[in-house]
């Protein structure tokens, strides 16, 4: 089993050890591929093989007390033990590229016993060292989570022939430390991608599929790129912005329609990071840079396969990650300073010091902004809701109060409850208000980003209507209920750091172009008026690509094997895809 998390098997399942801090269980069982993440339903085959192996380890796991075990919880005082301490992640595989590579520390007593408070923001010292070079270019950071777990997530500016990754408690290595990463270690900006996606998704742990794209996806039984090309911006090129591209022999192309064009430079950044890492299958498609989405054509009529970062009840896009996220993945520890890692370690006090008062800032794009603010005017004991800009509607300081100077994101969780109220559309700081340890009131809205179909309504957020008219009486229940909004609120947090990561957004990104490639019928192209994107250059710290590219014969391509690789996957080419006199598929 590839887990980030230690783990025994047993007769095919495995599961967790005891004294593991998380919340959910991962089994495998063969081919069946099935997880309980709080309270989500099991996604199985339907075999009676598969059926019958899953009863069975679901009365393994009961009988051994481990299905709904509890870790033991550190007691006050209690000293952290290097040896017992728990330490994992992506951030310790070399053939895991991110921009910020990250890792975890699970402090833990000699007991065993889990920490479940901060033992002190300096208790662990990182260092990352290559054993060949005298000096690393490589920036780490230690993040208290304060509920006993670190994130420790570190940059890499140049590449390595090996990492040694030393945590230190005390001057003694913790764990396995010092964890040895097997070079070549390449960063972010080293243009030398993995020649086979199966062996790339195996690396990352990504999952089998994502709902939102399997549903986007299958409105759109066959892609036809020479007909889009043509109709496409016919129908949406003069009045809105897009971005035509093309992705061939993993370099990137792009003809911009529409005036404003400026949003893509966060599609242009994510394509070329992503094909610096792993070589994506040939596709061509249409990128949205507007705020709403495009295709509002009902399903029995003929659609065209628009990719937008948000979608709606309305309309029928293909949802990408949202602009917002994507570029916090790609800056973290750049130019941005709110992201996913950020927000875990500025999460504000402890829940029983956060104000009893749900809170809100923002500007003033949607009526129902209006109304909250009003609301918070006549009941100040229970929202504190304020505008810091108007732009959409007159400003009637009578009605709405004041403007308020902008409050740091990160000040938002001296509050319990966080309203999460449509914008434009979709309010893109969800997956940030999730990440924290407060808890989200979400309105119900027609909108949606790439993974709201995940969230469950009581479980990772509590729902308010459209119109606001019950968010005093869920603001209440939330008072009344102070526990029960506590674990709602952990496991948000829980789903944002399972979901909502840089590696889960690579792999996202990934499968999408995967899943549509496969169902193009004419062959993608370099069309005309189209320009390279190309890849960033650093002369102060070029690095070496050890990894051989793919082989071409007979229009088969097959990567070829290099020393110490573990290649699987095939990609094959057809000039004509519906004569091609032999089965297919775009990348393994």
């Amino acid at each position: 089993m590839h887990c980030w998390r230690p783990d025994v098997e047993l007769s095919g399942v495995s599961y967790i050890l005891p004294g593991w801090s998380f919340t959910g269980l991962k089994f495998h069982c063969r081919r069946a591929v099935w997880k309980r993440q709080g309270t989500e339903a099991f996604s199985e085959e339907p075999s009676r093989r598969n059926m019958l192996c899953k009863v069975l380890s679901l009365f393994v796991l009961c009988c051994l007390g481990l299905l709904k075990q509890t870790p033991p919880v550190a007691s006050t005082g209690a000293v952290p033990s290097a040896t017992r301490t728990l330490v994992w992640g992506p951030g310790l595989e070399a053939n895991i590229v991110l921009p910020a590579r990250f890792f975890y520390i699970q402090t833990v007593d000699s007991s065993g016993r889990n920490f479940t408070s901060s033992p002190g923001e300096n208790t662990f010292e990182v260092k990352i060292v290559s054993p060949v070079e005298q000096f690393t270019r490589i920036w780490v950071q230690v993040l208290d989570r304060r509920d006993g777990s670190f994130l420790v997530r570190y940059r890499m500016y140049a590449s390595y022939t090996d990492l040694h990754v030393h945590i230190l408690l005390n001057d003694k290595h913790v764990a396995k430390s010092p964890f040895i990463l097997k070079g070549p270690v390449y960063h972010d900006g080293c243009d030398c991608p993995q020649p086979s996606g199966s062996v790339w998704k195996k690396d990352m742990q990504c999952p089998v599929s994502f709902p939102q794209i399997e549903q986007d996806l299958a409105l759109f039984p066959r892609v036809d790129p020479d007909r889009n090309a043509l109709e496409v911006p016919q129908r949406f090129g003069q009045r809105q912005s897009l971005c035509h591209y093309t992705i061939k022999d993993n370099k990137v192309y792009i003809k911009t329609l529409g005036e404003h064009v400026g949003f893509r430079i966060f599609m242009d950044a994510f394509l070329l990071s992503l094909t610096r890492k792993v070589r994506v299958p040939d596709l061509e498609f249409f990128v949205n840079l507007g705020d709403w989405p495009l295709e509002k054509r009902r399903p029995s009529e003929r659609l065209h396969p628009i990719f937008s970062w948000c979608g709606s009840n309305d309309t029928r896009d293909v949802v990408m990650p949202t602009y917002d996220l994507t570029e916090s993945v790609l800056e973290t520890m750049g130019r941005v300073s709110l992201d996913m890692m950020s927000v875990q370690a500025n999460t504000g006090p402890p829940w029983r010091e956060k104000n009893a008062t749900a809170f809100w800032r923002g500007r003033d794009s949607r009526k129902e902004r209006l109304e909250l603010v009003k609301l918070a005017r006549a009941h100040p004991d229970m929202v504190d809701a304020a505008f810091t800009n108007f732009f959409f509607f007159k400003h009637d300081e009578s009605l709405y109060g004041p403007l308020v100077k902008h409050v740091s994101f990160f000040d938002f969780f001296k509050y319990k409850y966080q309203i999460n109220i449509d914008g434009t559309v979709a309010a893109y700081r969800l997956p940030y208000l999730l990440a924290g340890d407060s808890v989200v009131l979400k309105q119900d809205s027609g909108y949606y980003e790439h993974f709201y179909s995940q969230l469950r309504p009581w479980e990772h957020y509590i729902p308010i209507r459209a119109d606001l008219a019950d968010l005093q009486e869920k603001i209440r229940w939330a008072r009344e209920q102070d526990e029960e909004a506590r674990k709602i609120a952990v496991a948000g947090q829980q789903f944002a750091r399972n979901h909502l990561m840089g590696d889960s957004i690579f792999c996202y990104y990934y499968k999408l172009f995967q899943e549509y490639a496969k169902l193009q019928v004419t062959e993608p192209k370099v069309r005309e008026g189209m320009e390279r994107v190309e890849q960033p250059t650093d002369d102060l710290f070029p690095c070496s690509c050890h990894r051989t590219p793919p082989a071409v014969l007979w229009g088969l391509v097959l990567p070829l094997p290099w020393p110490g690789s573990s290649v699987v996957g095939q990609r094959m080419h057809c000039r004509d895809w519906s004569v091609c006199p032999f089965p297919y598929t775009l990348q393994d």
